[in-house]
Order: C-alpha cells, then structure tokens, then sequence
C-alpha cells in the first residue's frame, strides 16, 4: 500500500511545496514588481512622470510598506495569536484599511502641508503621492498579509 501523500505544505496547485516567509524576499519582490509593471507602463503611454514614480514613491512605498507589515506581522517569531486565528479575509481587510488609510493621511499631509510649511514648492510629484501612497500600500499590504498567513500553520480559510 502506497504511503499517503503530504498535502500540508503544497501550495493550492498542488505541485510544489510553499516557501517560508523570508522577510528581505518580500521587500525585494514589493520593489521589484510595482516598478517594472508601473515603469513599463510609463514607457509605454509616455508618461515619464510615471516612470519616475514607478521607481521612487510607488515601489519605495512597497517595499518600506512590505518590510513594516511583515516585521509585524512576524511579531519577532512569535506571531500574535489572533492575527492566525483570524480568518484570512478579514485579517487582510483590516490590515489594508489601517495602512491604506494611514498612508491616505500621509499623502494629503504631504502635498498640502509641506508646500504650505516649507520652502518646497506645491508640484505634481506632491500631489501624487496622495494616489501612489494608498495604492501602494494597500497592495503591498494586501500581498504580503496574504502570503504570510499562507505559511503559518493555523490559518482558517
């Protein structure tokens, strides 16, 4: 009789075992991805403030939002309990509603703020940020939130 297959560790494919959640993986890939999908597309539609976005605000913002909610949610090894036991959706909603809308602030504190406080004066790239910041972070968020609870062992559909 053939030994049962090992189906824990496989990914919903089937075909390959799920990687651990390498922290510095996750911060590469959240630079990586958003600034060849958004630079390419500035290339593309000739928008080179988009590409200079695309490398800067964009996936800069990915990657810190990846490294921040990562390290978090790692909890030094020893993830907080109601952050696996909280189904997965629900976990992930909160967590992007939270840094989406902090980033949201952040964005409009910036472009209205610093032009009117500094000697920075009031510029696209500023008022850009109130888009790039929350689109970032919700996606970088919502990635990384989902491909950490993908690897912890309590983690309820």
């Amino acid at each position: 009789m053939p030994a049962p297959k090992d189906t824990t560790s496989r990914d919903r494919a089937g075909s390959r075992p799920s990687r651990p959640f390498t922290l510095w993986r996750e911060v590469l890939t959240a630079y990586a991805a958003p600034a060849l999908m958004a630079g390419t597309a500035g290339v593309v539609t000739g928008q080179r403030d988009l590409a200079v976005a695309a490398c800067s605000s964009i996936a800069g913002t990915s990657a810190v939002v990846a490294f921040l909610v990562g390290t978090w949610l790692r909890h030094g090894g020893q993830p907080r309990r109601w952050t696996t036991t909280t189904p997965r959706v629900a976990l992930t909603a909160a967590l992007v509603i939270t840094a989406a809308g902090v980033a949201a602030l952040l964005g409009w504190f910036t472009a209205q703020w610093l032009p009117a406080h500094t000697p920075i004066p009031a510029s696209p790239w500023l008022e850009r940020l109130r888009i790039d910041l929350p689109v970032s972070t919700a996606l970088a968020t919502t990635i990384v939130t989902l491909r950490w609870r993908s690897t912890t062992t309590a983690s309820p559909a």
